[in-house]
């Protein structure tokens, strides 16, 4: 058995790309491009280890489409083995800032989602409201462009206080 000494380690671990595979293959197997990467699962994920683990791994390019949902939106997906690092990434990212969120952040968060955000609200506007007997507001808002727009150097700094892994960064 392996032991892991650093979030880098832990990211390239074989074990954990390919248990990150089956999460993030979960209820997109009939998906063409996820098929085509499973294909030849080992050898990409061994290729993509490899990669990692030599420094050399490059993220590709995106494929810029547009939808409806309800608003028009310009959607950017990447390739498989790079959505795979993202989720690489993402999960060691989740287990640092995780515990630093306030309850009631309910996005992307295991345990949390939309339905108990609704639920919450519910009983947040029950008990504003004295049982509905009072009038009580809510703003529901968004920044448009958000995330296109925020500064990734203030992003990455605030990353760097929180991880001194300099590989992983």
């Amino acid at each position: 058995m392996q032991i892991v000494h650093t979030i880098f380690d832990r990211l390239i671990d074989l074990e954990n790309i390919f248990l990150s595979w089956n999460e993030f293959r979960r209820g997109r197997i009939e998906k063409f491009d996820i098929q085509l990467f499973e294909r030849h699962l080992e050898d990409n994920i061994f290729q993509l280890s490899e990669e990692l683990m030599s420094g050399t791994y490059q993220h590709g390019s995106y494929h810029t489409f547009h939808i409806c949902d309800p608003k028009p939106r310009v959607i950017s997906k990447a390739l498989v083995r790079d959505r795979l690092v993202h989720h690489l990434v993402f999960h060691e990212l989740y287990q640092i800032f995780d515990p630093t969120f306030i309850y009631h952040s309910y996005s992307s968060r295991l345990g949390k989602g939309t339905h108990l955000a609704v639920s919450n609200l519910a009983m947040a506007a029950c008990r504003l409201s004295h049982n509905y007997t009072q009038p009580i507001y809510a703003l529901k808002c968004d920044i448009k462009q958000f995330f296109a727009s925020v500064s990734h150097q203030k992003l990455l700094q605030l990353i760097k206080n929180k991880i001194n892994d300099t590989q992983f960064l």
